[in-house]
């Protein structure tokens, strides 16, 4: 599993945040846990899939954002006490 992690520039509020999330999920409908931070100006996402570098930032500036960069890197889940 991958950890996508999109930079983005433009996000000022809570609603702008939940406006990227909502772009990233019908983009990607594989993507999981899906969250966006306007404090980090970022968005990350799980994935099993590739993902479509040039599709991602379509889907952000057609948003109305600015797609800054993206970066991958393999995520694995932590179990109970963090082994």
């Amino acid at each position: 599993m991958n950890r996508i992690t999109v930079r983005i520039d433009g996000m000022m509020c809570g609603m702008c945040e939940a406006h990227i999330a909502d772009t990233i999920r019908r983009a990607f409908p594989f993507a999981k846990k899906v969250s966006a931070s306007r404090k980090n100006g970022q968005a990350t996402f799980l994935t099993d899939s590739a993902v479509d570098e040039d599709l991602l930032k379509k889907a952000i500036t057609d948003t109305g954002y600015t797609f800054v960069s993206v970066s991958s890197e393999e995520y694995r889940k932590r179990s109970l006490f963090g082994k």
